[in-house]
């Protein structure tokens, strides 16, 4: 189970079935909204079996990258393990056309107890090939610099809380790069000269930063997203939470990046 670490991870009264059709909805609504701004979205459907109730984050298994190679990553939760489906990247390669050259399959690291789950525990700087890492239960040294390694990444990583004191579960929570913006709750940092070494990092390689508080992380607004869509126009993406939780500064500076795009997901 992801709860025991994921303390973003909220209660509810709602079935696990009425959970599950509004995080279907929620879904849809997503991906219509991306493709309205001309995003390509490749929806794959689940399976009955094996049952994986978190395989709506694909991000955490997997990572595509532009050299052609695919990451496959070692998770914490035993029943996510099972996301990793040969089935879907044969998928990506026969009807999308992905142009796959080699898997890079990190799995072996949960043999050891060692957990690194995608571009949820890295923030990746692909430009300049830096990978953020907060690091937590599910974000460890051993696989973080087995990636590094051999995708030939820098790494940044630290220690991040939330205002209780309890460490971060994932970068993403926290963090966002984009081409020439990066959003971060600076304050969830608590180490100073980490704190410096990740925003030099950001402002040496061109960063605009824009910095969160606790309240804009507890609305997700550190999850956010910037993509390229089919014109080559910037997309921002992100939670109608996350967005209403930005003060009119930082909404005009994420505007004048790119085009905004959020969607209600409360229950995703």
């Amino acid at each position: 189970m992801t709860a025991a670490s994921n303390l973003f991870q909220g209660r509810t009264n709602a079935t696990a079935s009425e959970q599950q059709q509004a995080a279907v909805r929620e879904f849809d609504n997503l991906v219509d909204a991306l493709r309205l701004a001309r995003i390509n979205v490749v929806v794959v459907e689940d399976t009955p079996e094996p049952h994986t109730p978190d395989s709506i984050f694909p991000n955490n298994w997997v990572s595509f990258h532009e050299d052609g190679r695919i990451v496959l990553y070692p998770m914490e939760a035993i029943n996510r393990r099972t996301e990793r489906r040969a089935d879907i990247i044969e998928t990506l390669s026969s009807e999308y056309k992905f142009q796959i050259k080699d898997i890079l399959d990190l799995s072996e690291h949960e043999n050891a107890g060692h957990y690194l789950e995608g571009t949820g525990s890295m923030v990746l700087d692909r430009s300049n090939r830096i990978a953020y890492a907060c690091l937590s239960s599910r974000t460890q040294l051993g696989p973080l610099g087995d990636f590094a390694q051999r995708m030939d990444y820098e790494v940044v990583s630290f220690d991040a809380v939330d205002r209780d004191g309890i460490p971060i579960y994932h970068t993403n929570v926290l963090m966002n790069v984009g081409e020439s913006l990066a959003v971060i709750c600076e304050e969830s940092i608590a180490n100073v000269d980490q704190r410096t070494a990740v925003l030099t990092s950001l402002r040496d390689t061109g960063h605009e930063v824009v910095s969160l508080s606790y309240d804009q992380l507890d609305a997700f607004a550190g999850n956010m997203l910037e993509l390229r869509n089919g014109a080559g126009e910037r997309v921002v993406a992100m939670s109608t939470r996350a967005w209403e939780s930005l003060d009119a500064t930082q909404g005009q500076t994420l505007q004048a990046n790119g085009r905004i795009i959020h969607v209600a997901i409360n229950n995703i």
